[in-house]
């Protein structure tokens, strides 16, 4: 039995092919999941970090400052829904070749020294997440397939695999409905290969 964790990025409530990936997925779990979490990063995405939350973040625990505590709180928090699940499963619409902000902003405040990833003199910068399974859900407007002339602009999926890669997150699934604003099959082959995973 695992427990879940749901990171929705798309701004739209209504209409985001994103979340009925996501919920596609969700529903395979249903029965077989000890908790599932949900975490809704496009309506109501985490704030930039200002230079306060830096600093707050490579401050040491015991140093912490009221103020400073107030600026890691939200931080803490996501991370802490991070190291309780086993399975985390993200709806990403894919924004002007990448990611929505408020996923980007998401991962601002989980890539954190100390708690998420750590450097070791050896090999730099190292993951402290590992051991998890991620699935990514993504719709695109167009074909930015690995088999379409256009894949280079695909900054959605690089950026998603070096970013959880980083905090150690490196069992990832990507599944995309593509081309979708051509009306074409994209979102039918998505969900026919969420329907195929073994769960």
């Amino acid at each position: 039995m695992a427990r879940v964790l749901v990171i929705n990025s798309s701004p739209s409530a209504e209409g985001s092919v994103s979340r009925r990936l996501s919920a596609a997925l969700v529903a395979r779990y249903k029965g077989k999941a000890t908790g599932i979490t949900y975490r809704d990063v496009g309506l109501e995405p985490p704030a930039h970090l200002d230079a306060e939350t830096i600093e707050a973040f490579y401050t040491p625990a015991d140093a912490l400052s009221v103020a400073q505590l107030q600026k890691t709180l939200l931080s803490d928090q996501l991370i802490t829904e991070l190291e309780a699940a086993d399975v985390i499963i993200i709806g990403s619409p894919m924004h002007n070749f990448t990611i929505a902000s408020g996923l980007k902003t998401y991962f601002d405040q989980v890539a954190r020294v100390g708690r998420t990833f750590q450097y070791s003199p050896e090999t730099g910068p190292v993951g402290m997440l590992a051991g998890k399974k991620v699935y990514v859900l993504s719709s695109r407007g167009g074909n930015y397939s690995s088999r379409s002339p256009y894949a280079g602009l695909n900054h959605e999926a690089t950026y998603l695999k070096t970013v959880l890669g980083f905090i150690g997150l490196t069992d990832i699934t990507f599944i995309a409905a593509e081309d979708i604003k051509s009306g074409n099959d994209g979102v039918n082959t998505a969900l026919a290969l969420i329907e195929s995973l073994e769960i």
